[in-house]
């Protein structure tokens, strides 16, 4: 249990040590987000379910487009939130920035490991999408909606369309 902490720890804060360099495209960023989804068995027809996923993470580059990143967060059924998981996802980010840096939208990719912990852990892998909209210069909103996949006792998707706010 205390290889697996570190393992994590290190996940969330190698990002914030990329931020470190001097270079422009170093500029790492964090966030935190709530994300209203569902979750949905592939196997069972009508077993989706709302769900609410709550976290924090973050990103630093290593190339002006292409970085590194990880959160961790809790996902819940809507209806009983004391039932969650855990959630801990580190990821490749690919942004799309403008040459100009000016541009306020700046779209990204990403996609990656998750581990979910409960009582037990299960593996599985994430992917998504969405635009970091920078309304000052270091105070912005995230918009992203992200997959994570379930596969150890059939596929389960949790499909969450996160909202929230993002900082360097």
């Amino acid at each position: 249990m205390k290889r697996l902490i570190a393992t994590a720890a290190w996940f969330v804060f190698l990002p914030l040590l990329a931020t470190a360099q001097v270079s422009d495209y170093s500029k790492g960023h964090g966030y935190a987000y709530f994300a209203p989804g569902a979750m949905v068995h592939t196997g069972c027809g009508e077993c989706a379910r709302a769900t609410a996923h709550v976290g924090a993470g973050g990103e630093g580059f290593l190339t002006r487009n292409l970085g590194l990143g990880a959160d961790i967060g809790y996902l819940a059924p809507m209806r009983s939130w004391g039932d969650g998981i855990g959630t801990f996802s580190p990821n490749f980010v690919v942004r799309f920035r403008a040459k100009d840096d000016e541009n306020k939208v700046e779209p990204f990719v990403t996609g990656g490991y998750t581990l979910f912990f409960r009582s037990g852990t299960a593996n599985g892998f994430n992917v998504g999408g969405g635009v970091n909209y920078w309304f000052k210069d270091h105070v912005g909103l995230r918009f992203e909606l992200r997959d994570n996949v379930w596969t150890e006792f059939g596929t389960v998707h949790y499909v969450g369309f996160r909202i929230g706010v993002t900082f360097r």
